[in-house]
């Protein structure tokens, strides 16, 4: 990439000043709001995150309170936005700021970088938008629209190619850093698209994008990846008592979804007879065995498809634990994977 982007500062600054919308985190710049949204954000829409947002400050207005709330009433906070290991920084982070820096967040790029779950793109979105650091904030969109107006075909999945477009970002950081970030993020997200036409008509770079030009929008940007997506089949057993309450286990405290609660699953289909034997090495010998339907859910780099039963018990056993609808909905986290099966 080695077309200079010095020309998309003014324009670029001008569309946000005129067209920018008006999103409950960009009403202050307290460091806190920004940084609980850009959490938010990464691998989730905006219209996604806003009942989010709203309901997590409602409940943990600062860091302190973030500092010191319970693992699972987090956990409840995030039920549904996924990659559950953000939320758990969050925690982390909010106990390293109120130890180590009196509750105050740090203002410096190179001091935020530091913190549990906060990467270089984090860290350049708050120095730049919180404290007018001269810093880039380069996530997937910086990369599409720097993509097209270079006309790169680098492959914007390799760190190297990040690092490139991080550097030449780095050379030409307007004073207004932190709109000029906020600014690029919005345009790739509303007007260079990443998926269908992007919609050039309305864009403010228009006359300096080489791919717009040379007709290449569909090709670019270059998107490889060698990482191969794995497959996993489960079979999940939504247990209910002649009460009503339905059994829920803790997963792990590492892996994927650790610290979540779940339905009782076991690897793998299984004809009846296998699912009866299963239910009874649990001590939860069925009335009832009854399929009720199959579902995928997609994870970063592994799908699981899913096929769910629904059992019913006369007597249920200390293994799980056994909680109501009203419980299981206000009071445990249960990530959307086995949401979809009840």
């Amino acid at each position: 990439m080695s077309k200079s982007l010095s020309p998309i500062v003014e324009p670029l600054l001008n569309w946000f000043d005129q067209s920018k919308r008006e999103l409950p985190w960009r009403r202050d710049k307290e460091p806190y709001h920004i940084w609980i949204s850009e959490i938010m954000l990464q691998q989730t829409r905006i219209e996604a995150v806003m009942s989010y947002y709203a309901r997590f400050l409602e409940a943990l207005p600062d860091i302190e309170s973030l500092s010191k709330v319970d693992d699972d009433a987090l956990m409840k906070l995030w039920e549904g936005l996924g990659y559950y290991s953000r939320a758990r920084n969050l925690k982390k982070t909010a106990v390293v700021i109120t130890e180590e820096y009196g509750g105050e967040f740090p203002q410096a790029f190179i001091e935020l970088k530091k913190l549990p779950g906060i990467g270089e793109y984090t860290a350049g979105a708050i120095a730049s938008i919180c404290f007018d650091e001269k810093v880039p904030a380069v996530d997937g969109n910086v990369l599409r629209v720097i993509a097209r107006v270079q006309g790169s075909r680098d492959n914007v999945l390799l760190p190297q190619t990040k690092k490139s477009v991080t550097e030449q970002l780095g050379k030409i950081m307007p004073q207004r850093s932190g709109a000029f970030n906020e600014a690029l993020m919005e345009l790739g997200e509303l007007v260079c698209l990443p998926n269908g036409a992007p919609l050039c008509e309305s864009c403010p770079l228009q006359e300096h994008c080489t791919a717009y030009k040379k007709g290449l929008t569909e090709q670019i940007p270059v998107r490889v990846k060698k990482m191969k997506r794995r497959r996993a089949d489960k079979s999940v057993f939504m247990i209910t008592d002649p009460d009503g309450r339905i059994a829920i286990e803790k997963r792990p405290d590492t892996g994927l979804l650790s610290g979540m609660y779940q339905l009782p699953n076991v690897e793998g289909f299984h004809t009846d007879d296998e699912l009866q034997e299963i239910l009874r090495q649990w001590k939860s010998a069925p009335i009832d065995i009854v399929f009720t339907k199959e579902a995928k859910h997609v994870f970063t780099h592994i799908d699981w498809y899913m096929k769910a039963y629904h059992v019913t018990v006369e007597e249920h056993h200390d293994r799980f634990i056994w909680v109501t609808e009203d419980e299981l909905k206000n009071s445990y986290p249960l990530p959307t994977a086995f949401q979809k099966l009840l």
